[in-house]
């Protein structure tokens, strides 16, 4: 069973995170144990313990030479943790969008940190789609969009002729791009890195299991439409949507790839949806904003650990709760295979490449042009920035408010 699955891994990632004692003292003051700020060259962002150990105890390096107590990070994961010379440091979210917001917007603003030069290794699992990859399989993200920020009606209370249950936010129907903008929506990251980085990992060996294996097959058709869903793992470039509603359906998942696909103008690629990268995203960029982070620094790499949506003839509900699909222990081993190739390939030519950064030949930052840029997605900047007044969805204007 999938769920049952994550169940005994988080178990036994919570095992490892209780016995693992890191070897110095919390630190609780940057005056007191650092006159100098910790500015590590990468910084391995993980969302919940199998994510995070699977970095522990390796052979590379050892994260756990220091853990620094953050305020402001989860209650159950409170400590940064890095090596012995602070080039490598790790993080742990929480699950969701709010637990990662908080969080990496606390390490991001604390006086502990000089991030201006930090790579952020975004690495997590996620449900994959076989039309774009497969379980155990490795993707890197030029986008991740928030599909769910949208209106939604229940199935059962739609009239006749609807084709979706979700439409956008000030919009009148499904397709249209969204009238009432957060700014949330869409982001967008350096995509010359991004495919650098997928260079290094495509020298790994990633791992699999038998189970998977046979799994797999069960989503070869006639069609090919799943083809990429039958093979083994790979490194793929696509994009990946962020919601906190773990979804599985073929309904919804053609929701919302059509939604990321028009939310991004026709140039995003569906493939994975995970619950934190928007959030994360927009904590960077507001961090960014004021010259805390550089967001051309930004790698978001997910790894498939279950099929979004369920092979013919199978049920959704099977597809979610009782299939064991595999996918679980490769997706969490090769967060490490991939991501250690993109780790020694950053710091191997760091002097090189990597210090002075990789230049961006594509715009990055959010619809409100916050970065400066011209947004290749969305309405325009001037529309984006219209559209998302708080004044003028609330309704207030200068003779006062309406009520």
């Amino acid at each position: 069973m999938y769920l049952k699955s994550i169940a005994t891994g988080l178990l036994l990632a919570g095992s490892a995170l209780a016995s693992a004692m890191p070897g110095q003292s919390v630190v609780r003051s940057a005056s007191e144990h650092h006159p100098r700020k910790i500015a590590p060259k990468i910084f391995i962002v993980s969302m919940f313990e199998p994510e995070a150990t699977v970095w522990w105890g390796i052979p590379d390096f050892d994260l756990l030479a220091h853990n620094i107590t953050v305020p402001g990070a989860s209650p159950i994961y409170p400590d940064v943790y890095c090596t012995a010379d602070y080039s490598i440091c790790q993080l742990i979210t929480g699950e969701g969008e709010i637990n990662a917001a908080i969080t990496v917007s606390s390490v991001a603003f604390s006086p502990l940190f000089d991030l201006t030069h930090t790579y952020f290794l975004i690495a997590g699992i996620a449900g994959i789609s076989p039309k774009a990859a497969t379980i155990g399989g490795v993707t890197f993200a030029r986008y991740a969009v928030q599909v769910a920020l949208q209106y939604e009606i229940d199935l059962r209370d739609l009239p006749a002729n609807a084709t979706s249950p979700y439409f956008p936010q000030g919009a009148k129907k499904p397709g249209e791009y969204p009238g009432a903008i957060y700014g949330t929506e869409v982001f967008e990251v350096n995509a010359d890195l991004r495919s650098i980085a997928a260079s290094f990992a495509r020298t790994a060996d990633l791992a699999d299991s038998d189970t998977a294996k046979r799994y797999r097959s069960n989503y070869a058709t006639a069609d090919g439409i799943y083809a990429a869903g039958t093979q083994a793992p790979s490194v793929v470039e696509c994009d990946v949507s962020t919601t906190d509603v773990f979804f599985s359906g073929s309904t919804l998942d053609e929701i919302f790839e059509d939604t990321l696909t028009v939310w991004t103008n026709g140039t995003g690629s569906y493939c994975s949806t995970a619950q934190e990268d928007n959030a994360t995203l927009e904590a960077l960029l507001r961090a960014a904003k004021h010259r805390r982070v550089d967001f051309a620094r930004i790698i978001v790499m997910r790894t498939g650990s279950n099929f979004d949506r369920p092979y013919p003839g199978q049920s959704a509900l099977d597809n979610l709760i009782y299939a064991d699909q595999g996918g679980f222990g490769p997706s969490v081993q090769n967060l490490y295979n991939a991501g250690i190739k993109v780790v020694d390939g950053i710091l191997a030519g760091w002097n090189t490449t990597f210090a002075v950064g990789v230049k961006a030949s594509n715009y990055l930052g959010d619809e409100f042009g916050t970065l400066g840029g011209k947004p290749d997605f969305g309405p325009g900047r001037a529309i984006a920035l219209k559209e998302g007044s708080a004044l003028k969805r609330r309704g207030i204007h200068k003779g006062g408010r309406r009520w």
